[in-house]
This record gives C-alpha cells, sequence and structure tokens, in this order.
C-alpha cells in the first residue's frame, strides 16, 4: 500500500488536486444497496453458470463500479471476474472488458495482502486479452483502465517479484504504443498518471527509464494532450506521492535514476511545465521526509536535484521574458509561468535565485491580473466575452494571487538590486496602463456592459491589494540610509504616481496603504524639486476636460467600434469620468501635505485650473477637496516670493468667490467653501480689494438666499431640527469672519453685516444678535472688542427700532392678533437676551 496511507485511488485523489475535477471521468459511488450489490454479483456468476454474457449482467457489471467507493471484492469474486474473463465459452462485448479490470483495480487497492497467486493468474487472462483484444474496438477506456490495474499490480506488495517484472514489461509497451490516445481523451489522464505513479513506485526497477521517458514526453508529442495548469497540478502531485513511497520504502536505487533522468540529463522531449511541477512534487517529498526522519544526506541530494532544475527553468524563461518582452503568445511559457506560481505555493520559499522573484512578477502582472491584455481584448475586432472574463475570476491562478503576492514579496527581499529595480519599473508602468487603459473601456461599456465592467473591475480591486503591498515593501527597503537620497526621491515619486493610477479601485481602509503613503510622503515633502515633479505629473486641464485619447486604439479597432469610440468622446463629460476623478482627488488630498515647499509657478501653471475646475464636481467629496486645497495654498507663503505669492493669491480669490457662490447651495459644498473663505481673509494682505470683495459677495449671496429661504414666517430662525439652512449657515460664516477680517476691513464688514441684519425679521435678528453677543463676550480680542462693542449695542437699538416702526404700522392688527404684538414688543424676554 501507499506511504500515505489515506490514499486508496491515487487516480480520485489526483482529480481532486486539480483545478477542475469535473472535466475528469469521476467514479460516482451511488451508495447502491446491499440488495443491489448482492444481486449483481449473482448476475455474474449466473453468466459464469451459464456460459452467457447479456445486457442484464452488463448493468450489472456498472452497478459495481459505480459503487466503488463503498465497493468491497473480496478473494472469492476477483477469481469469479477472472474465471469470466478467461472463460472461451463466454461471448463478452467489448465495452465490459474496461469495467472487469476496474473490479480487479478496487480488489487489488483495497485488500490489505492481495494474493499473489490471485495477481498471477491475473497476469496470464490480461496477457491474452491484451493480444486479442486490444485494438478490437475503441480501445481509449481499454488502455487507461489497463495502465491503471497494471500499474497497481506492480505496486502490490504481496505480488511476486517476476510477477512484477511481468507486469511492467506489459505496461511499458501498452503505454509507448498507445499514449498518443491522450491527445483526443484527456479526460483519461488521471486513470493513466495514477497507473504510471503505481509503476514508479514498485520495488522492481525494470523499464523505470522507459516509463519516465514516455511519462515526461506525452505533452510533447504530435498527437499528444495539450498542456493546462490541471495537469501540472496532477503531476506535481503525482510525483510528491511517488518520491515520497520510493524514500519511505529507501528504494534508493529508483531514486537515483529518478533524479539523474528526470533533473541530471537535459533531454530535448521531455516538456518544460512537467519538468518543473515533477521537481516541485520532489522538494515537497523531500521536505516533508526531512521531518520524518529520513537520513539528511539522502533527502539534501534529493532536494538540491530538484531546486537546481527549478532555478535552470526559471532563469531561462525569465531570460526569454526580458529579451523578448512578450509572453502573451507562447503558450508553452505562459503556462510555466503559472506552474511556476502555484509551484511555489505547493512548495513554500526554497531558493533565493532572483530569477523566482521576476518570474513571479510577471505571473502576477500578465496571468493573475491580465488587465492590459484584457483591456485591448475589448477593443479587438473579437470583443471581449463575460464568460471568459468570469471563468478567469473563478479559475485558481486568480485566488492564489493573494498567497502569491505574499510569497513575491518575501522574495523581493532576497533579490538583487538590479532584478529589484526591473520589477519595480514593470509595477509601477502596470499601473498606469491599467489607468489608461481602463478609463477607455469605462468610457466605452458603461450603460452598454455593465456586468464586463464589474467583473473587470474586481479584478482591479485584486490587482490593487498586490501593489499596495508591494509598494510597502519597497518602501520598507528603500527608503532608508542606504540609499541616497536621489534614489529615495525617485522610488517615492513613482510609488505616489502608481497610486493615483489605481486610486480608482480602492474600496477598502488598508494599513498598509497609509503607511505607504506617509512614508513617501515624508519623503517628497523635503524636496521642492520633488514635490514639482509630482505635481507635473497630474493630469493637464486640456487632458481632463478633452477625455482620453484614442489614436493608438483607432489603428486596430474596427469600423462599427471606431465609430462607438467617436461618438464617446464627442459626448465626453469630465465631471462624469469617475476613473479620472479619483486620480485627481487623489492629487487633491496628497498635494496639501506638501504645499509649503511647492512653488508658486506650480500651483499657478498645474494646481490651479484643476482646483477651479473641480470646485464645480458634482460629487461633494471632491468639491471638498478642491477646497481645502485653495485654502492650504492660501495660507502658505516663503518671504523670498512674498509679493509674488500675494499678488497671485489676490488675483485667485475674485475666481474663487465667484465659482463658490455660484455654485452655492447647489453644488458648492459649504464646509469646504468656509476653510476657503477663511484662508482667503487671513492670508491675502491687510486692506486687499479682493477682502472688500469677498465680504460683499458673501453679504449679497447670503441676503439672496435668506429672502429666497421665505424666513418671514414667524417661527422660520427657531426651527433647529435637521440641517441648517443654506441661509443660516451662510450667516454664521460671515459672523465669524468679523473675528477674522484684518481691522482695515472689518468696519465695512460691520456696515454690510448691520444692513443686513436690520433686514431680517425679529427671529432672525434675535437669533443674530445672539450670536454675536456670544462671540463678543467671550472674545480676548483687546483691539476690536471695544469697537465690536459699541457696534453691536448701536445694531441692536436699530433693530428694536425697526421693530417698533413695524409694530406701529400694524397696530391695529396687533389688536386682533396678540401673538404678533408680543413678538413685535422690544421688552420681550427673548429681545433682552440681545443686548448688552
Amino acid at each position: 500500500m501507499s506511504a500515505q496511507p489515506g490514499i486508496v485511488f491515487l487516480e480520485e485523489w489526483l482529480k481532486r488536486k486539480c483545478i477542475n475535477p469535473d472535466k475528469f471521468v469521476t467514479r460516482k459511488s451511488n451508495s447502491s444497496s446491499a440488495r443491489a450489490i448482492i444481486q449483481a454479483w449473482a448476475e455474474l456468476r449466473g453468466s459464469l453458470q451459464n456460459s452467457s454474457f447479456s445486457q442484464r449482467q452488463l448493468q450489472s457489471l456498472r452497478t459495481l463500479v459505480d459503487s466503488q467507493t463503498s465497493l468491497h471484492v473480496a478473494d472469492p469474486q476477483a477469481r469469479l471476474v477472472l474465471g469470466i474473463l478467461s472463460s472461451s465459452n463466454i461471448s463478452l462485448p467489448y465495452e465490459s472488458y474496461p469495467l472487469f479490470f476496474r473490479l480487479l483495480y478496487i480488489w487489488v487497492r483495497k485488500a490489505s495482502k492481495p494474493t499473489a497467486a490471485i495477481i498471477d493468474s491475473a497476469m496470464d487472462v490480461l496477457s491474452n486479452l491484451f493480444s486479442s483484444q486490444f485494438d478490437s474496438g475503441n480501445c481509449h477506456a481499454f488502455f487507461s483502465e489497463s495502465v491503471l490495474l497494471l500499474g497497481s499490480f506492480s505496486f502490490a506488495s504481496s505480488a511476486f517479484e517476476r510477477t512484477k517484472t511481468f507486469c511492467l514489461d506489459l505496461l511499458s509497451r501498452v503505454f509507448v504504443e498507445k499514449r498518443q490516445v491522450l491527445g483526443s481523451f484527456t479526460e483519461l489522464l488521471p486513470d493513466v498518471l495514477a497507473g504510471v505513479g503505481y509503476a514508479l513506485s514498485s520495488s522492481v526497477t525494470v523499464h523505470y527509464v522507459t516509463i519516465l521517458d514516455s511519462l515526461f514526453e506525452i505533452w510533447g508529442t504530435k498527437d499528444g494532450p495539450h498542456g493546462n495548469i490541471s495537469h501540472g497540478l496532477m503531476i506535481l502531485y503525482l510525483t510528491d506521492w511517488v518520491m515520497s513511497n520510493l524514500i519511505n520504502f529507501q528504494f534508493l536505487d529508483k531514486v537515483r535514476i529518478f533524479l539523474q533522468e528526470t533533473f541530471g540529463t537535459s533531454k530535448e522531449n521531455y516538456t518544460p511545465f512537467v519538468v518543473f511541477m515533477a521537481a516541485a512534487g520532489v522538494l515537497r517529498a523531500a521536505n516533508r521526509s526531512t521531518s520524518s526522519g529520513v537520513k539528511l544526506d539522502i533527502v539534501s541530494r534529493i532536494r538540491t536535484s530538484a531546486v537546481v532544475c527549478m532555478e535552470a527553468l526559471v532563469s531561462d524563461l525569465v531570460s526569454q521574458a526580458l529579451r523578448f518582452k512578450e509572453l502573451r503568445n507562447d503558450s508553452k511559457n505562459r503556462l510555466l509561468l503559472q506552474c511556476v506560481s502555484l509551484a511555489l505555493v505547493r512548495t513554500g520559499s526554497f531558493s533565493s535565485n532572483s530569477s523566482f522573484f521576476v518570474c513571479l512578477a510577471l505571473a502576477l502582472l500578465t496571468e493573475m491580473f491580465p488587465l492590459p491584455q484584457l483591456y485591448e481584448s475589448v477593443f479587438s475586432s473579437g470583443r471581449l466575452k463575460l464568460n471568459e472574463v468570469k471563468e478567469h475570476v473563478d479559475s485558481i491562478l486568480f485566488k492564489e494571487a493573494g498567497v502569491i503576492t505574499g510569497i513575491f514579496c518575501n522574495q523581493y527581499l532576497s533579490a538583487d538590486e538590479e532584478n529589484k529595480n526591473i520589477v519595480e519599473n514593470f509595477l509601477w508602468q502596470y499601473c498606469q496602463d491599467v489607468y489608461f487603459g481602463y478609463r477607455q473601456v469605462a468610457l466605452l461599456l458603461k450603460g452598454k456592459a455593465n456586468e464586463l465592467l464589474e467583473v473587470l473591475e474586481k479584478i482591479a480591486e485584486s490587482a490593487f491589494l498586490m501593489v499596495v503591498v508591494f509598494a510597502l515593501a519597497v518602501t520598507k527597503h528603500k527608503l532608508n540610509s542606504k540609499f541616497s537620497q536621489e534614489m529615495q526621491m525617485e522610488v517615492s515619486l513613482k510609488i505616489l504616481i502608481s497610486f493615483s493610477c489605481m486610486e480608482y479601485f480602492r474600496h477598502v481602509r488598508l494599513p498598509e496603504y497609509m503607511e505607504t503613503i506617509r512614508k513617501v510622503v515624508a519623503t517628497v515633502n523635503k524636496n521642492e524639486y520633488a514635490c514639482t515633479c509630482f505635481v507635473n505629473s497630474m493630469p493637464s486641464y486640456s487632458d481632463l476636460t478633452n477625455g482620453p485619447g484614442f489614436s493608438f486604439i483607432l489603428i486596430i479597432l474596427a469600423f462599427y467600434n471606431i465609430l462607438c469610440l467617436l461618438d464617446q468622446k464627442s459626448n465626453y463629460l469630465w465631471s462624469k469620468d469617475e476613473v479620472q476623478t479619483a486620480r485627481v482627488l487623489f492629487y487633491l488630498r496628497v498635494i496639501p501635505t506638501f504645499i509649503e515647499y511647492l512653488p508658486s509657478l506650480a500651483f499657478k501653471n498645474m494646481i490651479a485650473p484643476t482646483v477651479f475646475l473641480y470646485l464645480e464636481h458634482p460629487n461633494g467629496k471632491v468639491a471638498q477637496a478642491s477646497h481645502s486645497l485653495f485654502a492650504a495654498f492660501m495660507s502658505m507663503g516663503k518671504e523670498s516670493e512674498e509679493n509674488d505669492i500675494a499678488s497671485f493669491k489676490e488675483q485667485l480669490v475674485f475666481h474663487y468667490i465667484q465659482r463658490s457662490l455660484l455654485g452655492y447651495p447647489g453644488i458648492t459644498p459649504f464646509e469646504g467653501m468656509a476653510s476657503g473663505v477663511v484662508g482667503l481673509v487671513q492670508h491675502v494682505p491687510a486692506g486687499s480689494p479682493a477682502t472688500y470683495y469677498c465680504i460683499q459677495s458673501l453679504v449679497d449671496k447670503a441676503n439672496q438666499l435668506c429672502f429666497e429661504a421665505n424666513v418671514s414666517e414667524a417661527d422660520a430662525w427657531k426651527r433647529q431640527q435637521g440641517e441648517p439652512e443654506p441661509s443660516k449657515k451662510l450667516l454664521g460664516l460671515i459672523l465669524r469672519l468679523v473675528f477674522l477680517v484684518d481691522i482695515q476691513v472689518l468696519p465695512k464688514l460691520m456696515q454690510l453685516l448691520a444692513q443686513l441684519v436690520t433686514k431680517l425679521p425679529q427671529d432672525a435678528q434675535d437669533a443674530v444678535l445672539n450670536e454675536l453677543y456670544s462671540q463678543v463676550a467671550n472674545s480676548d480680542d483687546v483691539i476690536r472688542k471695544p469697537t465690536l462693542v459699541s457696534w453691536l449695542q448701536s445694531l441692536s437699538y436699530l433693530c428694536a427700532m425697526g421693530t417698533h416702526q413695524n409694530a406701529a404700522s400694524k397696530e391695529s392688527e396687533s389688536e386682533e392678533n396678540p401673538t404678533l404684538a408680543r413678538v413685535a414688543d422690544p421688552s420681550s424676554s427673548v429681545r433682552l437676551t440681545a443686548q448688552l
């Protein structure tokens, strides 16, 4: 039996270990009743007694085979099967032979010690059958079941050595002559591989090299199966199982032959992905054997042979990839790339060779997250099909991408600097390709293929996580004193730009993301040149408003697709470009962190146009960020540039106030506008015309909103529940400015505010006066407080006088309406709280 006792039927175990077991023929356990099984055996005994075989017996045979998992075949039943097969009086249908072989296979695998005499008898029967029946019908099932049965006989510990030798003679001949069947019937591959695995684990060495060569050459023959990742995984686990048996049973001669033939010599007909996965399986077995007490020198030689072979294959693959820059059309190398990734997941880290690091990078960018290729397929004449993308998302490669990313980042630490730089450039360029590609795809498919967009975005979200984790590894390695300031600055800039490109796909809060941002911003904000470079990487105003370019796409598009794109571009609206907006939002949030190191010219040429454009963005979060960036700029300044900055700030104020108030309250977020206004009144020169313009515009807008909001209702200003009205918010901002504007502008503000307040209804006046009273009473400003006290007393008097006049003109109404009379009375308790 196997060194791994949990594995009874090797072929079923291999199917479970591959990616898509449903693609292979799986023996179902129908859990037939004991009665049905007994009846089936009775039918077979009757067939032998009556020397006949009908469809009823064939169905009984199928019933037994379908119950493989629960079925037990004893020695008498094995003799019954051999009796039927050897009877010259029974004419058996051709399709019954594979079923009989399966029953014998169940017997030999489940029996604790199969009877050697029965195995000898079986070999005589099989030898005669192969010579007479092998080519007489559809031989694919006959072939796979024969290999499986012969292999299991050769592996049976109780079989005689001569019997095992005879089994291997027959198996090697059948396998070599008929293996091309697998090119058309790949679903039988697990059965054949299991039979070969049993044979390779046999205690007899005869035909060992022949069987090995045939195994590793299957995928390289003209009519052989087309290799895929499922086949690779089956090879990995098969060799793991075989090598574990050879090591544990101390079949050291076979171990030596296996290593020499598979890894010691270069054989042209061996398929690279099969050799690599076999080496990975050997490595798994060696790692397991180390912990089980097997001699360390033996295990060390086995491990070294496997690792050397894997390193050679990966180095050659990486060399081709870097030389030709394109693996997309090379299916063999792509398959090897996929196998390398999954093999590292299954075996863990075992080599510090930098080629594995580069190989994992290529696999992640082209096989796990092949977004640029998928985007290109969208624009090709054949179009990208939704089921193809869904199939990729459901694939083992995509599901294992997180684990592969972890191994990839660990490999980064041990790679040499040259390969680190190569991979870093791959990643940063990939981020830009994803950004530009997805913008174009979203523009074309939005509203037409939303489900396809969602699946593509799901892949991009995972790619974003990979980029973040890798970027953190880069920052930990390179942002330290071992590297020059120029190198640290360059790396930080590339990470920031890459993050901006992937920002649209950031849907979860990641500690790694925030940690990386903090590290790279701390490096960039100490250098004016670096700050300027980052700002210059932001999309220009023209790029923002004109949409993505399509020049390179138009060359490869069909005529219909060209018309679609041109129509989309003609209807392009920058505010609905969510991918671009996410990137700009990243810039709007990062730039304030180093605004004081940024030359005013950079703000004037690159940032200001974008800020003023996105002040009008309908997304409040984006508009808020634009206001915050404007406020940050208004608060910055350098002595050497004081005059230039002051002049530029004053120019911006006029445009800023116009745009902000034009969009308020519909588009402009109040909090953002308030931060901008506070910033400008505090940092433009004292007595600046810009400040006068600002307060005049604010008061005019407040006056308009107050009377548009129907505030003449008696209780309009008493309501506190819910969000305050836009007019109240704006009036509150103006009251706040009383303590912020410079002393030269304060008289004008008090005049405008008094004119506004006296026009308000009594409840509004009371609310404003109470607020002013509170602010003045709590103020520590000894310069403006005396002036404000006097002004507030005068304003209170004017409001009271206005109320008296209003009450006198409505005396007759007041007599009929006591409530209105009480509101107009200046001696009201509410009125008294507003007087100093």
